[in-house]
């Protein structure tokens, strides 16, 4: 006996068409999100140009996401040579006992010691500054200054401004004795700016904006130089640094295309508006 299929009967058809419609839904929602994404983390300097400069990226390639996370250079560096990110952002040179990655220069920065605005102490000497984060010298007034007493304003490890200024002004981070420790350079600012006796360093180009925007901080020379823009940029300013995005071997594609975008002349008008200075497209 021959068995007969019967036809698809009027409700089976209306079920597939339902089923049909609603793969045709999730497909097309799965379209319009990120198809590709980029993760960066790192130097809090270099953090909020990347995320200016993501944002920038974003509209032009559409389907690409980029992610940006703080967090200091130290981490940078450790996040990129073990991958848990596709860029690691270090605002300092790679030494000889970091771990191997290629490092791709996008700005120059320098770090500025910063104190509160009605602080009418203008400048301090190498000798002043040191004695001030070893604790020998605990009030303003020793320095020409009203009698308040100093507040010690340090970064936590793991941040390259630390290092960097310790260098700079040879000192042994066993010696300093902090009153606050700080994480990325806005903290730095508003620690400083909320507080008369405060004393801190930070980012030159963060430093330079918030005080346009109205924070109450004070810029102080170093070496008799003003920490400026244009003196970062004639490499006048004696404590300087680049601002390096990190790829451990050859950058895959959309890591290239960002880190190009980056080094372009396009994003130049991204990096002059965070007080930095622009890298040479050619340099690494």
């Amino acid at each position: 006996m021959t068995e007969r299929t019967s036809a698809p009967t009027g409700n089976s058809r209306f079920h597939w068409m339902i089923i049909a419609a609603v793969l045709a839904l999730i497909l097309t929602g799965c379209s319009d999100g990120p198809s590709q994404s980029v993760s960066l983390s790192g130097s809090s300097t270099v953090a909020p140009l990347a995320q200016a400069l993501g944002s920038a990226f974003e509209a032009r390639h559409q389907g690409i996401e980029v992610d940006v996370q703080a967090g200091g250079s130290s981490r940078g560096i450790n996040d990129a040579v073990t991958e848990l990110v596709d860029i690691g952002m270090a605002s300092r040179a790679l030494r000889p006992d970091d771990p191997p990655l290629n490092s791709y220069t996008i700005a120059h920065d320098g770090i500025t010691l910063i104190t509160h605005r009605d602080n009418p102490v203008t400048s301090l000497s190498t000798e002043a500054v040191q004695r001030i984060y070893r604790g020998e010298t605990t009030n303003w007034q020793e320095l020409g200054g009203p009698d308040r007493p100093i507040v010690v304003v340090h970064k936590a490890e793991g941040r390259s401004t630390l290092e960097l200024f310790l260098e700079h002004f040879k000192l042994n981070n066993r010696q300093v004795e902090p009153d606050v420790v700080i994480g990325g350079n806005h903290q730095g600012i508003k620690t400083v700016a909320g507080n008369r006796g405060a004393i801190g360093y930070v980012s030159i180009g963060t430093a330079q904006y918030e005080a346009d925007q109205g924070a109450a901080i004070r810029l102080l020379p170093m070496g008799g130089i003003t920490p400026t823009f244009e003196n970062v940029a004639e490499g006048r300013f004696p404590l300087t640094r680049p601002l390096n995005l990190l790829v451990k071997g050859t950058p895959q594609e959309w890591e290239k295309a960002f880190i190009d975008f980056a080094r372009s002349a396009e994003a130049r008008d991204h990096v002059l508006s965070h007080f930095f200075v622009p890298a040479n497209p050619a340099r690494r």
